[in-house]
């Protein structure tokens, strides 16, 4: 019996993957590094300190990890205010369908707090979730599972009554990990074998995902 859903936010609920990796390149040309948005596709799912240890290990100790995330703060703030920012196809109506269902609900992403709750308050979706666990609020980072055992504890549900909803590898490693059934919806990557492996399923859109509940809820 699924008890709660587990919401990652990049790239799951939001089009926000191509917009941080615009804004990683911006800010990468304004501190003479370059176009370094393609970097994305090594840091999905890592917090702000694993992913400042990367781009030390990549650019050298002298990269100035504090003035490059300020700088794609801004400009990522700058596009959203003048483009918005997209919730994907099936997003709202799954949020909501599981709240018809009493079922709980969390936001499980690998960003700070704050940033989570505005995308989410923006949205007009805060509302609908219980908790959120963020990548602030732990010492390590997905794909260990920490932040998916932390977020199972806050709902007050065992994890194998939980379905995570996740895009990239690193988030299916570490629902799997936590003992939660992922859902992987695939964004800039696609998994490979391995990762499909601990997925219960891969599906193209959240909208396949309502089904996927009801059947849930019939047996």
């Amino acid at each position: 019996m699924v008890k709660a859903l587990l919401f990652d936010m990049d790239g799951l609920v939001f089009d926000s993957e191509k917009v941080v990796q615009r804004s990683w390149n911006m800010a990468g040309n304004t501190l003479g590094y370059g176009d370094i948005g393609n970097h994305i596709y090594n840091t999905l799912g890592m917090n702000a300190k694993s992913r400042d240890e990367y781009f030390k290990g990549v650019f050298g100790e002298e990269f100035p990890n504090d003035q490059f995330r300020d700088l794609a703060r801004e400009n990522f703030y700058t596009i959203v205010e003048k483009e918005g920012l997209t919730v994907k196809p099936g997003a709202r109506e799954l949020i909501f369908y599981a709240k018809q269902l009493g079922q709980r609900t969390a936001v499980v992403s690998s960003s700070r707090k704050p940033y989570v709750e505005e995308m989410f308050k923006r949205a007009g979706l805060y509302e609908y979730f219980d908790t959120f666990v963020c990548g602030d609020m732990v010492e390590k980072s997905k794909p260990d599972p920490e932040i998916y055992e932390k977020a199972c504890k806050q709902l007050g549900v065992k994890p194998e009554y939980c379905i995570a909803f996740e895009d990239a590898p690193a988030g299916v490693e570490s629902a799997a990990a936590a003992g939660v059934y992922v859902i992987m919806v695939p964004d800039l990557v696609q998994p490979d074998q391995q990762i499909r492996n601990k997925a219960w399923m891969v599906i193209d859109t959240l909208e396949e995902a309502i089904d996927i509940l009801r059947r849930e809820a019939r047996e």
